[in-house]
């Protein structure tokens, strides 16, 4: 018993400037009567008076650590231009300089951003590879918020679907779908409704090529957002603003698009399923429709760096992109999610 009073006495010597004398003497006097078990009971309550400042320690080392992790990098960046950046008087001159080194332009992610090294064509087709590398940009600035009172945000997005046949001696660029759109979002119902959000908007979609392989048109459309627990249901209708006949790239292109389509977003733990279904309700022998499939799925540690997940994406019907609106395609391709 008298080695661990020692061992206390030693522990509590090193905070000797903060400890209590009253409560010290106190201790001390049961010591040296033998009561050990009184003394011993004293020493602890010194001793869990200064464990705060142990405690405290230990949170800001564990903030310290967390500072420097990739999904900190704004941080990091802010950081460097802190202690490494000399700085002009002038305040505006100043703010330029911090929006340069920090990059902070308010732009988030739009739709999925995703590169897949890899896509397949179960079918050969004139003029391309059936293998191809697919990738997808998409970011969304907002603009202004609650002007109508309605919390809603008004945004820009912007989204480029690539195709590029990389399996080609010269690997061209087989063709690229521009999406700029300006969007509503207007937030509706609380925690109990199923309606989530709608959103209007004019959206633009073209392949930036022209004569006989030109393809564009322009739609609004309403979409809106419930949720039954994890499951989101997403239904999308769109009105496409008329075009006259010698500019219509695509006259029939509603014929095979329809007027709308459905999505089914399910999370789960660390993966996300997303299922978009398409259909022209056209019930006899011109029916026609598509539907994609989108999987993101964690990565092994030694391949996965911050939010980025494994994608796969199956599409099967029609309008896998603007130059084959008009073609049934059947294509699988796997690779990286940057966002979801």
């Amino acid at each position: 018993m008298k080695s661990i009073i020692i061992l206390f006495i030693f522990i509590i010597s090193l905070y000797s400037q903060d400890i209590d004398a009253d409560l010290l003497k106190k201790a001390k006097a049961f010591e040296k009567n033998n009561n050990y078990k009184e003394a011993m009971q004293i020493y602890k309550q010194i001793a869990l008076k200064q464990y705060p400042k142990q405690e405290d320690f230990s949170i800001k080392k564990e903030e310290k650590v967390s500072n420097i992790e990739p999904n900190k990098f704004e941080k990091i960046k802010k950081r460097f231009y802190r202690k490494h950046i000399k700085r002009t008087g002038d305040k505006q001159t100043a703010n330029t300089l911090e929006q340069m080194i920090i990059s902070d332009f308010g732009l988030y992610p739009y739709k999925t951003n995703y590169l897949l090294p890899v896509t397949y064509d179960t079918k050969q087709r004139e003029g391309r590879d059936q293998y191809e590398t697919k990738f997808q940009f998409s970011i969304e600035k907002p603009l202004f918020y609650n002007v109508f009172g309605l919390n809603e945000t008004i945004s820009f997005g912007y989204t480029q679907t690539s195709y590029w046949q990389t399996s080609e001696d010269s690997a061209p660029f087989r063709e690229t779908n521009y999406e700029p759109e300006v969007f509503v979002t207007i937030p509706y119902g609380n925690k109990q409704s199923s309606l989530k959000a709608y959103k209007i908007s004019l959206l633009h979609q073209s392949n930036g090529q022209d004569k006989e392989d030109s393809r564009s048109w322009n739609r609004i459309y309403l979409e809106s957002y419930f949720q039954y627990t994890n499951l989101f249901f997403v239904p999308r209708i769109w009105y496409r603003i008329p075009e006259s006949k010698n500019s219509d790239d695509n006259k029939d292109i509603e014929k095979y698009l329809g007027y709308g389509d459905i999505t089914l977003i399910y999370p789960y733990k660390k993966h996300t399923f997303e299922l978009k279904l398409r259909n022209n309700l056209r019930l006899n022998e011109d029916n026609k429709g598509s539907a994609e499939f989108n999987w993101s799925f964690p990565l092994p540690s030694f391949l996965s760096f911050a939010n980025t997940f494994g994608y796969l994406q199956v599409f099967t019907g029609y309008g896998n992109s603007l130059i084959d609106y008009d073609k049934h395609m059947n294509k699988i391709g796997i690779g990286i999610a940057f966002s979801r």
